[in-house]
């Protein structure tokens, strides 16, 4: 039984023999290794982060467009190689690897250790204001706030920092995030989950935010993906922006030239306005000075009252002796009160010359200002000029005070023109009471040494009777113009603040429209060739983002030639639960073949 056994098993042993392969080595056969050619190497490096993104490994898928099967060589730092196509050895000399191509495409992974990406890559988060590490957030619930930036690494090749675009995407489960916010990204429905997508442009560093509510929360893998940016840009057809473009800067123009003018208006309002002022401070000078000279003048008329009245009383009570010393002091305060009314006469006349002045130049000031109406629809583009609103708020303010002081003094223009000819009126009367008074007194000191005493006192007592009669309304008179003169004074201080506060203004008002005039001119010139500055800008944009020329260079080695294309794969760690691994039973060990034919011996 132990023979035929034995006599079966051999018999299966030979009939498996032929599916055993021979090497050509075996035969003792060496085929010889023939030089092969390839037209073009891609590489793809796969890189993983931690979940803040700090560099764990990196390896690179690198592949072949063969031309001529054989050998061909590759340089890369590689601290180990893997045949991703055949199970054809490939032989490593420090940095140089030869390996055989049969197929027309040839791919192999070589790792890499301590090889810098072209990008520093940094991920933080923060859990309802509190910044946190990755595995600390797991299970949490809140809102979350993910910071993604990403800047030039100064130790790595710059030519794929200065050409290539990298983007940034990151699969949230809708199950788990909501009010998903990515202000500097672009959020989108992918099945059950939302992706959420940023883009760094080449020569660029990226600073992206994204918050969310989280519930249990867990996050899959942030990837980043760069390739060359190497899209043509065509220039785009700007023509009838170019004229629109020429019609802004002709009306720029235009609203420097007309800003031009309003400021030499403006000017011109100021200077009036200024000679306005000087004049009625002349006046208000004046005026004030009357106005405080009235009461010493009604006191002095008062005392001349009372004197005529105790004259005219005691002459009326009087025995007929009458004593001529009386005479010589009335002769003496008649004279007085001449004098003074002489004085008052002169103090109205200059009063009536400084106001004629004053009205003068209030008058012209007046007038100075411009007659033009500037509409709500002029204002309002004055206000979209770009010129500063201060400015223009108070060339507005200033433009309606003007017209509301040129209305104003429309409507008391006749008043003021009536107060020159009553300050005349007034005067001529006073220097007739002055000259009346000069001659009775004149007549008085005349006629003392001839007249007859006894009529002289009846023609006296008649005198004073009736001079004192007259002297009252007189009085009476002075001190209704002295209260006139008193108002007049407080009014025309409150006219004088005005015109102060008046002239202040359109002082600023200069002042703005010279400062608005200056920022017109540097707009008009800055606008002036915008047709030509939106070529240039285009052109310069255009270069800028234009990586079409960019021939790409391999990452692992200068030495590697006929490079098609690098691309570059990264992924961070994911943030997730440990799941509990239920214990597998122990698969029994498979066996080789060759075990399950020794065992048929066994």
């Amino acid at each position: 039984m132990r023979f035929k056994r034995a006599t079966a098993m051999f018999t299966a042993f030979l009939l498996v023999l032929p599916t055993v392969p021979v090497s050509a080595e075996e035969n003792g056969k060496t085929e010889p290794a023939t030089k092969g050619s390839y037209s073009k190497k891609h590489e793809v490096v796969y890189t993983t982060l931690d979940a803040t993104g700090d560099q764990e490994e990196m390896y690179v898928v690198n592949n072949f467009t063969i031309d001529e099967p054989g050998e061909i060589v590759d340089y890369g730092p590689y601290t180990n190689v893997q045949n991703l196509t055949d199970v054809t050895e490939i032989e490593q000399q420090n940095e140089k690897i030869e390996l055989t191509a049969k197929e027309e495409e040839y791919y192999y992974q070589g790792n890499l250790e301590g090889k810098p990406l072209p990008w520093n890559i940094n991920v933080s988060y923060q859990l309802d204001g509190e910044a946190m590490k990755p595995e600390e957030l797991v299970g949490k619930d809140g809102k979350l706030k993910v910071s993604i930036d990403t800047t030039k690494n100064e130790g790595a090749d710059e030519s794929f920092f200065n050409n290539y675009l990298m983007q940034i995407t990151m699969k949230l489960d809708s199950m788990i995030y909501e009010n998903i916010q990515a202000p500097e990204g672009t959020v989108a429905n992918a099945g059950k989950n939302r992706q959420v997508t940023f883009t760094v442009m080449p020569e660029k560093e990226g600073s992206f935010t994204l918050t969310a509510d989280v519930t249990d929360l867990e996050m899959e893998s942030i990837e980043f993906a760069a390739i060359p940016s190497s899209m043509s840009i065509d220039a785009p057809d700007i023509g009838g922006m170019k004229n629109d473009m020429g019609s802004l800067s002709n009306a720029t123009a235009e609203i420097n030239n007309g800003v031009g003018e309003l400021k030499n208006g403006i000017a011109e309002l100021n200077d009036g306005a200024a000679s306005l002022y000087d004049g009625s401070e002349q006046y208000n000078n004046g005026i004030q000075g009357l106005s405080n000279g009235s009461s010493e003048l009604v006191e002095g008329s008062a005392s001349i009252k009372n004197a005529l009245q105790q004259m005219n009383e005691a002459v009326a009570s009087g025995s007929g002796e009458v004593n001529v010393s009386d005479f010589a002091k009335m002769e003496e305060g008649l004279g007085q009160l001449a004098g003074g009314l002489s004085e008052v006469e002169k103090g109205l006349t200059n009063l009536k010359e400084q106001y004629g002045q004053a009205h003068q130049a209030l008058s012209q000031s007046i007038e100075a200002i411009p007659q033009y109406e500037i509409t709500e629809q002029e204002i309002q583009a004055l206000h979209e000029s770009g010129a500063n609103p201060e400015v223009v708020n108070k060339l507005v303010e200033t433009y309606e005070a003007a017209q509301t002081a040129k209305g104003t003094y429309a409507n008391v223009k006749e008043a003021y023109q009536a107060v020159g000819p009553a300050l005349e009126q007034s005067a001529g009367s006073l220097n007739e009471m002055s000259t009346n008074l000069n001659t009775m007194s004149d007549q008085i000191g005349s006629s003392m040494e001839n007249m007859d005493i006894g009529e002289s006192v009846k023609q006296l007592q008649e005198g004073l009777q009736s001079l004192s009669s007259k002297y009252g309304e007189f009085h009476s008179g002075l001190k209704e113009y002295t209260s006139g003169v008193d108002r007049l004074a407080g009014s025309y201080a409150d006219i004088h603040s005005g015109i102060g506060s008046l002239t202040n203004g359109t002082a600023e008002l200069e002042s703005g429209a010279a400062e608005l005039h200056d920022g017109t001119s540097q707009l008009a010139a800055n606008t002036s060739d915008l047709p030509g500055q939106m070529d240039s800008e285009i052109e310069q944009m255009v270069e800028e983002y234009d990586k079409s020329d960019f021939e790409p260079t391999s990452f692992v080695s200068e030495k590697n030639k006929k490079v098609g294309s690098v691309q570059f794969v990264i992924k961070t760690e994911s943030i997730k639960k440990d799941e509990e691994q239920e214990e597998a039973p122990e698969k029994e060990e498979e066996k080789s073949f060759w075990d399950r034919l020794l065992d048929l011996f066994r």
